[in-house]
């Protein structure tokens, strides 16, 4: 104990500590009832096992926190991910520009025509390879379609 500790608290120091005095008692009392219970002893008791782990995760989270911390403020990195990130994008972008475009040609143009397709029609359109194309997608579909159907 240091001498200020030893020295005799006057009527002055009694008065200027005496409220922070009763909340640090009422306080400590809190804290001493909570340490009496067997759950919060056990939970100790257990957190007491494990400190050796929680410090080596918080190390590892420390770690972490400040290589995110570096990469999410560093301006070089975050241009690089945008530029790299619009690189993969732009082509599909583009690809689905075409075929929605492609769509809605189609659309105007089955609504400009008004031929009727009879039966030779369609059987020339069999023949077509694009008509081939998408009548083995429609059937892969329909397949895989039904065995996920069945597993269910």
């Amino acid at each position: 104990m240091t001498d200020a500790m030893k020295q005799p608290m006057t009527s002055a120091d009694s008065d200027a500590g005496s409220g922070a005095t009763a909340v640090a008692t009422g306080t400590q009392a809190d804290v001493l009832d909570q340490l009496l219970k067997p759950e919060v002893q056990q939970s100790l008791a257990v957190l007491i096992d494990n400190l050796p782990k929680l410090a080596e995760m918080v190390t590892v989270l420390t770690k972490t926190f400040d290589t995110v911390q570096s990469i999410a403020t560093d301006r070089i990195f975050i241009e690089d991910m945008a530029s790299g990130m619009s690189e993969i994008v732009k082509p599909v972008k583009d690809k689905v520009k075409n075929i929605a475009a492609a769509a809605i040609e189609a659309g105007e143009r089955s609504q400009a025509e008004e031929t009727t397709i009879g039966l030779f029609g369609l059987l020339r359109m069999l023949k077509d390879p694009q008509m081939q194309k998408m009548f083995r997608f429609t059937q892969a579909f329909l397949e895989i379609t039904a065995q996920r159907q069945a597993e269910r």
